[in-house]
């Protein structure tokens, strides 16, 4: 399964139309035949386009789709086609144990054959809350789980799995900055127009070839801290506005226990610490105390840099992260999630870039903010959602594993399980 939605995914970016438009009749015949295609072998060279047969050869396309039919069952109809513009569109297939959305593109010139095809959405037939949250349980090392309506009185558990048990979130703490940046915007400390230098650079993300102390808006840095989980973003944000103040809205926001957490390391010093040439240096740090480790950091700054860091050496296997990490329960990022719903401002338009599920799932919301963090071993997905009829819930997990590296699809599939289930 994860082969064939890195397949889909990859052709709906790369072949996206941008010129002329087909006859709605045409669309709609090719959205009909889609079903047959996923039925059984036969017709692809008639229905693909070459281009798309190039990137996806018959053979593959058949074992994606046979793939298909051994998880959900037969496919039986086609269901609901979305017209997005004359040439795309969203089209749902019912299989015999689920309902498959797929965008579908087609070329706007005759024979309009397909040239994009894209799996946007999962809905399981007879799907309930108890069968995800059996999920959950079923994930190897620890998950846990906490889904709260949020109203006036603070939240209200709806569904929970070791909701109060402390879990590495991975970049989930850069919400923490986030929520930081609005107090102080709201407070007339800051404006999110206001320039400050790209001063701290870490070892990943499109700011990394950046020209250095390139003038940037926080607005620019939250943006791509959030919606691109850019850490050098991330870095220069926590650091401008002070880890003092980032490391209060911890317990502001609702930490129960911040002293594990805290203080909040940049990713540059966390995976420094990470790196085996200091080992002896973690060890001392994860055994310290919130005050210890602070002057820790202080002591070893000129080592704890994003040149100590080679991204090879943690990129496979899980490292440290039952002690050198980000530590929240799903209940402390609920609350953290609950104070950005009542505070943010404009922070939330920021968590809304990246929907963090597919496209068609996010739309069943009025609002969907989110943002995760994931590294070998560790996954986190922090969910902020409002119902169309106003009703607004936080969905916050994470799933730990100090033995191997976690199947990030399984749990985006739980994950966009349990929001469609709750959007209902």
């Amino acid at each position: 399964m994860k082969m064939l939605v890195a397949a889909l995914a990859l052709l709906g970016l790369a072949l996206w139309p941008t010129v002329g438009a087909a006859r709605d009749a045409t669309y709609q015949a090719r959205a009909d035949q889609l079903l047959s295609i996923l039925s059984a072998p036969g017709g692809e060279d008639t229905y693909f386009s070459t281009l798309f047969l190039d990137a996806v050869p018959v053979a593959q396309w058949r074992a994606l789709a046979a793939d298909l039919r051994k998880q959900y069952g037969k496919p039986l109809a086609r269901g609901a086609v979305q017209v997005e513009s004359p040439t795309t569109g969203v089209v749902e297939i019912r299989y015999e144990r689920a309902t498959i959305g797929f965008t579908l593109v087609v070329a706007p010139q005759a024979p309009n054959r397909v040239v994009g095809l894209q799996l946007v959405g999962t809905r399981q037939t007879d799907d309930d809350m108890d069968r995800v949250m059996a999920g959950i349980a079923a994930l190897p090392g620890q998950a846990a789980l906490s889904i709260a309506q949020l109203g006036d009185a603070g939240p209200v558990w709806l569904h929970e799995q070791h909701a109060d048990t402390l879990m590495a979130t991975g970049s989930s703490f850069k919400l923490y900055i986030l929520a930081e940046l609005a107090r102080a915007v709201a407070a007339g400390e800051r404006r999110w127009s206001d320039v400050i230098p790209l001063s701290h650079k870490s070892f990943s993300g499109r700011l990394l070839t950046t020209p250095d102390g390139a003038p940037m808006t926080l607005h620019s840095l939250a943006l791509a801290m959030i919606a691109e989980s850019d850490n050098s973003a991330a870095d220069t944000l926590l650091l401008a506005l002070g880890r003092t103040r980032v490391d209060a809205m911890v317990a502001t926001s609702g930490h129960a226990r911040p002293d594990a957490t805290l203080p909040l390391l940049t990713t540059a010093e966390a995976f420094a610490l990470k790196m085996p040439a200091h080992a002896d240096l973690a060890r001392n740090y994860a055994a310290a105390k919130p005050d210890q480790r602070r002057a820790i950091i202080t002591a070893n700054a000129a080592q704890l840099t994003a040149g100590a860091v080679d991204i090879g050496t943690v990129a496979d296997i899980p490292t440290a992260i039952d002690s050198i990490e980000w530590f929240a329960t799903p209940r402390d990022m609920v609350r953290l999630l609950d104070w950005l719903r009542r505070n943010g401002g404009d922070a939330l338009p920021i968590m809304a870039v990246n929907p963090g599920i597919a496209p068609a799932d996010g739309k069943r919301w009025r609002y969907l903010g989110y943002k995760g963090g994931s590294e070998p071993g560790v996954i986190a997905m922090n969910f902020l959602v409002q119902a169309r009829d106003g009703r607004w819930f936080a969905v916050a997990a994470s799933w730990n594993d100090s033995a191997a590296r976690v199947d990030e699809p399984r749990f985006v599939a739980l994950m966009t399980r349990a929001l469609n289930l709750l959007a209902q």
